[in-house]
């Protein structure tokens, strides 16, 4: 099947490898001998349905959806219904037994700044039919919580998605509404698909009452929740059960997170310059952050700052405090910004009450936390996050 026909990148298509294709099939349970009502959004040329019917025959009711007019049709497929609408605004009656496939994935938005361009005059009346859609989001949010609305009882939805719902913020109301509708389990697969720098895994869904959550690297089980509330979903084992054991308070315990001054904030601000004088200084970035150490210097933002005047975009500016960057991937790195320093990144932890910061800033730099954070979290999203952050067990002689 030529990458083309699943490859539009302003529609959020990515062609689906044959192995994916075969291990989705596998975690379906198809023993009735029925006719089973069968479905795949965004089906392009079908490869989801193809695979189905050589695999369980030719007996079952195959319905595709694909917005693409330019889409090539899949020929051979036996109980084949085509529609060509878009899945988040299609009408339909029909309730299926089975929905699988790869749904489109990136955030909608103007071109110069996000993936889909093509539906962006839509994006409201997805958002209106929605109940899970929050802030940015990511169409893929969109196409789970249409298909489970699909689903027969008991029926089986299996997708490969991005990995970025198991813990960002935005996914919050979608994690909850697939803990309300029935069992969920995940399988990591990591960088599954070539050339694309997206951490995938397999979603299978079961619309039941069990509420369970199983999570697993590839095939083998790591996470078994027999009551899932749509809380995080991410690794543990021995070390981070320990761990926590040992740590028993959290860092969002003890300490205020903020996030820094915006880039559109920063540039309406009368107190930042594209000039070096005399009592400015620069606007610091992730990239001025390391572990226990701040580059004061190197000004890669090309903006300098009024620094007695700093407070005045974010107040925690005006006194030191610990910050923590936000773009490091699954790693925690930690410095004191003693200067007082205006940043246009990074979480700046403010103590709620007497700390030790200089302790704190030792500990999240040290080899038991960066243990910790990639054991838990891995590669599933590029960056920290406030929640994640906000939860990250430290001892109770720091506090």
């Amino acid at each position: 099947m030529p990458e083309l026909l699943r490859g539009k990148k302003e529609l959020g298509a990515v062609y689906t490898p044959k192995p994916i294709i075969d291990f989705m099939l596998s975690r379906l349970n198809i023993s009735s001998t029925q006719p089973l009502a069968v479905l795949e959004p965004a089906c392009a040329d079908a490869p989801f349905l193809s695979a189905f019917q050589q695999k369980f025959g030719k007996r079952h009711a195959l319905t595709g959806v694909e917005i693409d007019h330019e889409a090539k049709r899949k020929s051979g497929l036996k109980n084949f219904e085509f529609h060509n609408q878009d899945f988040l605004l299609w009408e339909t009656e029909c309730r299926y037994d089975v929905i699988l496939g790869n749904p489109p994935y990136g955030i909608i938005g103007n071109e110069s700044h996000y993936p889909i361009s093509a539906l962006k005059e839509v994006k409201s009346e997805y958002k209106a039919r929605s109940s899970t859609w929050r802030g940015k989001y990511n169409i893929y949010g969109a196409f789970i919580e249409q298909s489970v609305k699909l689903l027969k009882p008991n029926g089986q939805l299996c997708f490969v998605v991005p990995a970025t719902w198991l813990l960002l913020d935005d996914f919050i109301l979608l994690r909850k509404f697939l803990s309300e509708h029935g069992e969920l389990h995940v399988h990591y697969l990591g960088k599954a698909f070539a050339k694309v720098n997206v951490v995938a895994v397999v979603l299978y869904f079961v619309k039941n009452a069990r509420r369970a959550l199983r999570l697993y690297d590839g095939k083998t089980l790591c996470v078994k929740r027999t009551h899932y509330n749509g809380d995080l979903i991410a690794f543990e084992d021995d070390f981070t059960r320990e761990f926590e054991k040992k740590n028993p308070v959290r860092i969002g315990d003890f300490f205020n997170i903020h996030f820094a001054a915006r880039s559109p904030e920063v540039k309406k601000s009368a107190i930042v310059f594209s000039e070096k004088k005399n009592g400015r200084t620069p606007l610091l970035t992730g990239r001025n952050l390391k572990p226990n150490a701040i580059d004061y210097e190197t000004n890669y933002t090309g903006l300098y700052v009024e620094h007695r005047r700093a407070n005045e975009l974010r107040a925690f500016y005006g006194f030191p405090h610990i910050v923590v960057g936000h773009t490091k991937g699954a790693k925690v790195v930690a410095a004191f910004d003693e200067r007082c320093y205006a940043w246009r990144e990074e979480f700046h932890l403010v103590p709620k009450c007497s700390v030790n910061e200089k302790s704190v800033v030792a500990y999240l730099n040290s080899a038991l936390v960066q243990r910790y954070v990639a054991t838990r979290y891995r590669d599933m999203i590029p960056h920290l996050t406030k929640t994640q952050l906000s939860r990250l067990p430290i001892p109770t002689d720091l506090k």
